[in-house]
């Protein structure tokens, strides 16, 4: 800040004045002093002065305060600053996967939640296990489809494996395969669904029913042609066949023609994808090059259907691949992710919400129970499921998720979901059908937190993690992760090492943020799979992280300096005028009040630095005398270091 302006404010003089001592009245043109004719020792904003150091007026630098008074209002306990530690913690991760930060702040909206996962566990408050592995249970390179049923003894699996019908049964991990007898000439089964006893499903030239518990020749029941649906929805069968809509006789047993469209969308590149229910309405979607609706139907009291209509258009370029519905919710799987819908009214209108996860290899089907839906959606780039808690709503219609059941080694689409039972089956176009094991665990899982940076951009030194849990049936690998998405192997937890708090050391140096990466394992060394191995791994609690602010610190420097209006150089040069000492207070004051930065100069050392002027003091020393003011004194002015 120039103080030309402020210092030619002096005060006019005339002839009649007396001589002012010297000599180098000074010409304030910059923030910067240079020295020439008087040797100042110090100058603050391109304000000069001398020293006024004494024992009892001493020159001193100390580190500026650096850590800010918290409080913990965190329902996470020992959040608040303790002796200078910044700590976070999660004891739960039930709320799912998707934050990208993990900043408490934000509020419910990334409580008891984390960023991605593979194996694990997640939904018991408190606590994150291993997953059940899969076992094969059919080998296949066909785009496999499955429905879960029951034969009237056992809980099953109906197979579409290219143009075969088959059906799985399960003894424990051993699957048994059987196959359908199917009539007329057999083509690729585009479509499957069942009744509860029955099943229906379409080839290129007809659809078929057939009886679950029986493996005796099927019936052509109508003829058809073009890519076609199922859907056995509120005790009627439909079928959509290419743009047409169809209502079929679930009970027939003998063949017939199609019967009278129920509706046919305008656009002939229309393809209906998917038919399902809730409440009052059935409904029906299809797309048609980067444009996908639902349509709604309703029932009428003498058992007809009102006329489809639209009920939601997808935004341009997300299709609907399938339907589902399941407590009151359709659940929509589209090429994008998954989204929830719910009835807006009686009618039967839907309101949805926005996708609960994004996946590039779109949702093809659903299965539930309990509280929970599984998605039939690549999970991880393997074939798989991710699961989505009803139970836990994040935002309107947003609901909690995470990967779940999958197969490691095939890395295909997955195309369909079901029960067999209670437990999850689904197929991968790679290599056929996938069932959850009864009682076998994944070897392996991790879970990676969002990343930690205690709800500030200054850097951090991130120092000790402690992981709380149960490792005596197996192991964890502690990892944090670099904001390059870099994994370092930290330390390891197992029955013998316990769970001691470990040092971070990488990665290297001072961190905007961090994330923490916990791998469960069944063996013992989660590093060395030739180490013992469990049967049911580690119960992983929670986690603690500990830092240290990294902000460059910042220094205090208190100056004790002379402020009269004449005054003496260390070569004894006098320079001043009446009046001088009270200007330069006034110019002083003026730097201090704009709190803007300006440029410390210390002759006697060479420092330059940048400073805001924390505080400014004044002792006056000196009564007016004669034809002077008098005003003359003592400053101490208190810069603080910035930059």
């Amino acid at each position: 800040m120039a103080l030309s302006s402020t210092i030619r404010t002096l005060r006019s003089r005339d002839i009649t004045d007396a001589i002012p001592f010297n000599v180098g009245q000074p010409s304030y043109v910059s923030d910067i002093w240079t020295n020439t004719t008087v040797a100042y020792d110090v100058a603050i904003g391109g304000l000069p002065f001398f020293y006024g150091i004494s024992n009892e007026r001493p020159y001193e630098r100390q580190t500026a305060p650096y850590k800010k008074q918290q409080f913990d209002n965190s329902k996470e306990p020992g959040e608040q600053t303790l002796e200078g530690w910044w700590i976070r913690s999660q004891s739960s991760f039930h709320r799912g996967a998707g934050i990208t930060f993990f900043d408490p702040s934000a509020g419910e909206e990334v409580e008891y939640r984390f960023n991605t996962s593979q194996g694990v566990d997640v939904w018991t408050k408190g606590q994150t296990t291993l997953l059940k592995d899969t076992v094969q249970g059919l080998s296949s390179a066909n785009n496999t489809i499955i429905v879960g049923a029951n034969d009237g003894t056992n809980d099953c699996l109906v197979v579409a494996d290219g143009s075969a019908l088959k059906k799985i049964t399960m003894a424990t991990d051993t699957p048994t395969v059987t196959t359908y007898t199917q009539a007329g000439t057999a083509s690729t089964i585009q479509a499957l669904a069942t009744n509860g006893s029955r099943y229906f499903f379409a080839n290129s030239t007809y659809i078929h029913y057939g009886n679950i518990g029986s493996t005796t020749s099927d019936t052509e029941i109508y003829p058809i042609s073009g890519t076609t649906v199922l859907g056995y929805v509120k005790q009627r069968l439909f079928a959509g066949i290419g743009n047409a809509l169809y209502e079929l006789d679930s009970t027939r047993t003998t063949s017939a023609a199609l019967p009278t469209v129920t509706y046919t969308q305008p656009n002939t590149s229309w393809v209906w994808s998917a038919i399902s229910e809730s409440g009052s309405a059935i409904y029906a979607a299809g797309y048609a090059r980067n444009s996908s609706a639902i349509y709604k139907i309703t029932v009428k009291d003498d058992a007809t259907l009102n006329a489809p209509t639209v009920t939601a258009e997808l935004p341009v370029g997300e299709k609907v691949l399938s339907l589902f519905s399941y407590l009151g919710f359709i659940l929509i799987g589209t090429n994008k992710g998954a989204r929830i819908a719910q009835q807006s009214d009686t009618a039967g209108n839907l309101v949805y919400g926005p996708l609960i996860f994004e996946t590039s290899q779109g949702v093809n089907g659903f299965t539930a129970k309990g509280t929970y839906v599984w998605c039939a959606s690549a999970s991880n780039g393997n074939a798989g499921l991710v699961r989505i808690d009803l139970s836990t709503e994040i935002s309107p219609l947003r609901y909690a998720y995470a990967s779940d059941l999958e197969q490691s080694s095939s890395t295909g689409t997955t195309l369909s979901v079901a029960l067999i039972g209670s437990r999850l089956a689904f197929t991968s176009n790679a290599s056929g059908v996938w069932v959850e094991k009864d009682a076998t665990y994944v070897t392996s899982g991790f879970l990676q937190t969002g990343f930690i940076r205690y709800g500030t951009l200054e850097p951090k030194n991130f120092k000790r993690v402690r992981a709380r849990g149960i490792y005596t049936n197996g192991g964890l690998l502690i990892s944090p992760v670099g904001s390059d998405n870099t994994v370092y192997e930290t330390a390891i937890y197992n029955s013998v090492i316990g769970t001691p708090e470990v040092s971070i050391i990488n990665p290297p140096g001072s961190q905007e943020f961090i994330a923490m990466k916990f791998t469960l394992s069944l063996y013992k060394d989660p590093t060395d799979l030739t180490s013992t191995l469990d049967t049911t791994g580690p119960t992983f609690k929670g986690y603690q992280v500990r830092a240290l602010p990294a902000t460059p610190r910042q220094h205090l420097i208190q100056l004790p300096l002379y402020c009269y209006d004449v005054e003496t150089d260390r070569y004894n040069v006098q320079v001043g005028y009446d009046g001088r000492a009270w200007e330069r207070v006034q110019a002083l004051e003026d730097l201090e009040s704009t709190g803007d930065e300006v440029i410390f100069q210390d002759f006697t050392t060479g420092e330059q630095i940048t400073v805001v002027i924390d505080s400014v003091g004044f002792q006056r020393a000196t009564p007016p005398s004669g034809g002077f003011s008098g005003f003359g004194g003592n400053l101490t002015v208190i810069v603080r270091e910035v930059g």
